[in-house]
């Protein structure tokens, strides 16, 4: 329990910068993208519309588990919180208050990833479908 104490914050919040950073990266890849395109490039609007998705799928994933994330990671913090106060035998308030807000941060980070995420896949999306009527209006 103790290792479980002392890497869970670690552990949770690497990951979820991890899953902030490939964020970030796929949105730029798309922005770049979106700036160079050639419409004549392409043979097809299938083949076009491929192109023009790559990387949302990623996005989709990381602003959907996130939160789920933070959560884990805020259920193993008030477990812990539960353990310790299950190990004292005087009960303090303020280690338990503490312990509990410290767990509900992964919670917060969690919708931190995830918010900014939701909105840029959104916004990549309706950018793919303006281009992509674009494609449509040229054929």
């Amino acid at each position: 329990m103790e290792l479980i104490k002392e890497y869970i914050d670690l552990s949770i919040f690497a990951i979820l910068g991890i899953m902030a950073f490939i964020a970030l990266w796929c949105v730029i890849e798309r922005l770049l993208f979106f700036r160079k395109i050639n419409l004549d490039n392409y043979k097809s609007q299938d083949e076009f519309e491929d192109s023009l998705s790559e990387n949302l799928t990623t996005l989709y994933i990381i602003y959907s588990n996130a939160p789920y994330v933070g959560l884990l990671g805020t259920v193993i913090g008030i477990m812990i919180t539960f353990y310790d106060m299950s190990l004292a035998g005087n009960i303090d308030v303020k280690s338990v208050v503490s312990g509990l807000s410290l767990a509900l941060k992964a919670t917060a980070l969690g919708l931190f990833v995830a918010i900014p995420t939701l909105i840029a896949y959104n916004a990549l999306l309706r950018k793919v479908n303006l281009i992509a009527n674009k494609y449509k209006a040229k054929l």
